[in-house]
């Protein structure tokens, strides 16, 4: 794609797809292609993450939001004749002694029923009632016409049931209709070491690849390796530059590594600048590979740019026919030019110059054909913070190559910010002038870097505090929630695994306890059901973000109820067992987070 437009990843050289759209798989195999896969069981950052993630099995089951949401669905129908109209929200209430949920329908329904809200809201609650029976403890109606839902002790343990029933399952396929989705994301230019900066892009694109793949999608991640172009030859000039013992070009590189590649390589001082410059990414590549691995991130696929001009016709050339013959593109002064502007760009694009030489942009389209025939319905490319004005051009051109709008994502990422004692770190990687990914997480870990990066939506800034990072703390968020992890995992053991088995297939078979529910134990419950939502947002909004303020919440939700509520010991029997199986639930729900984040859940602190 184009030189420099994303902050990328790598593989190891000989991993890197070479694109044939007629024998597509085979073709690749025979290119030398060898698809990085994973091994079966581990947690989720044990295992290699990527190596064509695929959804887990999801269950039949309805879970207890769905059928509440249901049940309201169906009694605001009934009043209105059966006419289904605008679907009614129920929602957890912002404020406490508002109920368990809430819901707006007797104002939706008021236009269609005539009556005033409150009104319709007291019908609705009663219709409620006849249709949940004893799992309705009682309804309020308030403000214009909300109906809050006060859920019997019975609800919350069915709830709970079902949560421990669906174990591993558990909030995973979501999706309506699976998609074949492949996320392109970091493809950092392997003419220096993977800098801090790089690894939100990597966080943020694993996560999401990790997610979708949950929610039901069949998802592949694959890096787009530049290894063509100017930048390529600069990093070899500036190779040969250092090992003559004189400066670097003007634009060449010159950190560290440029004279450290300069030692390893052995013919550096006489090679030829092209052939040097391949032999410099191949070394970088594997150092990159390296900081990669120790992040959790493995992508199925590296793809090269340098392929797509290989072979006859190559694969520029064929899509550079594909376009010409969509009637989309046009010469003009000699050059070839697409009319990107049909699509919403603010200019046509040249694709050939005059001299016959295609630009980058007829590679980048060279490689938007070559997805579509591999088989991607759904294309996401994950692109750096100052690249807006690639977005219309490349949406325009997946168009133009018979591409449905909507079927390809371009997410634009922001930058990061490393914070130290109050001063923030400037980088260029040009001038050397830069903090490795490496360093980063040599100085916090990979969980606290990870964590971080996905704590804000990608379209934000992140400050990364490093000295909040480094603090072993409630202050620190990540630590916040392993600790919860690990505080759950003692409390099992004390428990002893007899006891735990115990309670889990009493709770599993909607056992109520032998007491009153207390606050902190539907606070727990309600937060576990949210989990799917959650899940489903972050996917279909493209927002790990809400997977970490989401663990974060359920950790503190968690700590409040065992602040509130002994656990082993607890009498009677009953309530021992119900608190036992909640924890139960609350450490999987949180190691479940934390894995779609890439962030470990340790049994102990």
């Amino acid at each position: 794609m184009l030189d420099a437009r994303r902050e990328r990843v790598v593989e190891r050289p000989e991993n890197v797809t070479h694109p044939d759209r007629a024998l597509g798989e085979l073709a690749a195999r025979q290119h030398g292609v060898v698809p990085v896969t994973s091994a079966a069981g581990g947690d989720d950052r044990d295992r290699a993450r990527g190596a064509g993630t695929r959804p887990p099995l999801p269950s039949d089951a309805v879970t207890p939001l769905q059928d509440l949401r249901a049940a309201v669905a169906a009694a605001s129908t009934a009043l209105r004749n059966g006419d289904s109209g605008t679907a009614p929200s129920v929602e957890r209430p912002r404020r406490d002694g508002f109920g368990d949920y809430s819901t707006n329908a007797a104002m939706l329904l008021a236009p269609s029923v005539g009556a005033p809200p409150r009104e319709i809201a007291e019908r609705l609650g009663q219709a409620l009632q006849e249709r949940l029976g004893t799992g309705l403890a009682k309804f309020e109606v308030a403000g214009p016409g909300f109906l809050n839902l006060f859920l019997a002790d019975t609800w919350h343990a069915e709830a709970l049931a079902h949560v421990i029933q669906q174990g591993a399952t558990y909030g995973a396929g979501g999706a309506a209709t699976g998609e074949r989705i492949l996320v392109e994301f970091v493809s950092a230019n392997p003419t220096g070491p993977l800098v801090a900066a790089s690894g939100r892009h990597a966080a943020y694109g694993d996560a999401l690849a990790e997610i979708l793949a949950f929610h039901g999608h069949d998802v592949q991640r694959e890096y787009y390796l530049n290894d063509a172009g100017a930048q390529v030859r600069k990093l070899g000039e500036s190779v040969q530059a250092r090992a003559l013992g004189q400066d670097v070009p003007e634009g060449g590189y010159e950190g560290d590594y440029v004279a450290e590649l300069a030692q390893e390589i052995a013919d550096s001082k006489t090679a030829d600048p092209d052939d040097l410059a391949q032999e410099a990414v191949a070394k970088m590549l594997e150092r990159i590979r390296a900081t990669l691995a120790r992040f959790g991130v493995t992508h199925d696929r590296v793809f090269s740019e340098r392929s797509l001009y290989e072979g006859e016709p190559s694969a520029v050339r064929r899509a550079l026919a594909a376009l010409d013959e969509s009637g989309h593109a046009y010469r003009s002064e000699g050059a070839l030019w697409l009319r990107t502007t049909t699509f919403g760009d603010d200019k046509d694009r040249v694709l050939e110059r005059a001299n016959g030489e295609p630009t980058y942009f007829a590679s980048d389209c060279a490689y938007l054909l070559d997805k579509q025939a591999r088989g991607f319905g759904r294309q996401i490319d994950v692109f750096g913070a100052d690249h807006h004005g690639y977005v219309a051009r490349l949406r325009g051109a997946f168009q133009a190559l018979g591409g449905e709008p909507d079927m390809i994502e371009i997410l634009i990422m922001q930058f990061v910010h490393l914070i130290d004692r109050g001063e923030r770190s400037a980088m260029s990687k040009r001038r050397g002038i830069f903090n490795t990914l490496d360093e980063l997480i040599d100085d916090i870990g990979v969980d606290a870097t990870r964590f971080f990066m996905l704590q804000r939506s990608h379209d934000t800034t992140v400050d990364l505090d490093l000295d909040l990072a480094r603090e072993q703390s409630n202050e620190n968020p990540v630590y916040y929630v392993q600790y919860a992890h690990a505080r759950i995992h003692s409390i099992l053991a004390k428990a002893g695994e007899g006891r735990v088995a115990e309670a889990l297939a009493s709770a599993g078979a909607g056992a109520v306890p032998g007491a009153p529910l207390e606050p902190a134990e539907r606070a727990l419950i309600k937060k576990l059901l949210a989990f799917p939502d959650e899940v489903a947002e972050a996917a279909e909004r493209r927002a790990p973000h809400r997977v970490a303020a989401y663990a974060l919440e359920l950790a503190q939700d968690f700590t409040a109820f065992y602040r509130d509520c002994h656990v082993v010991g607890a009498e009677p029997a009953e309530v021992e067992a119900f608190r036992i199986a909640l924890s139960v639930a609350a450490q999987r729900t949180i190691a479940r987070a934390l894995g779609l984040l890439g962030v470990s859940a340790p049994d102990s602190m």
